[in-house]
């Protein structure tokens, strides 16, 4: 345990995560724009309006965070790899939905609940993403991009 969390304390690591809050920020944006817009505009449920906006968001995340955080161009996008990062957003959109439906449970159905619950969710999830993209989605690339 004390290896793995030190393999977060380097540079690539360090410069991996900057990369991946920052395009993380820009699909927060996407996500938050089309979850208002299906929910205010569209009269989706807050539910479905989370799970479309994410699942929108989470395509537009998965091939930035590969060019772009982990540097891996060209090559094959695998079955595995895909399969592994709607596997980790969906664990991520399990966290989010939940915390959604908590917050307008507790404190009522109004924008400034369902966008302060979004917020408190991406916050808490953007490290273990950081983690499952590193070590689950793109290792196999990763190793591979090093190798060549």
């Amino acid at each position: 345990m004390k290896n793995y969390i030190k393999s977060f304390l380097n540079r690539t690591s360090a410069n991996q995560f900057i990369k991946l809050s920052l395009i993380g920020g820009l699909n927060t944006v996407l996500d938050f724009v089309l979850a208002n817009l299906f929910k205010v505009s569209f009269g989706f449920s807050s539910q479905a309006s989370v799970v479309t906006a994410f699942t929108i968001a989470t395509g537009a995340s998965y091939l930035m965070n590969r060019r772009f955080t982990f540097s891996i161009s060209g090559g094959r996008k695998t079955v595995r790899e895909t399969g592994a990062f709607f596997l980790v957003n969906g664990i991520a959109l399990a966290v989010t939905s939940g915390f959604v439906a908590l917050a307008e449970l507790w404190f009522g159905d109004n924008l400034v609940v369902f966008n302060g619950a979004k917020v408190a969710a991406t916050v808490i999830v953007l490290f273990p993403k950081f983690a499952g993209y590193r070590d689950l989605v793109f290792r196999r690339s990763l190793s591979k991009e090093i190798r060549s």
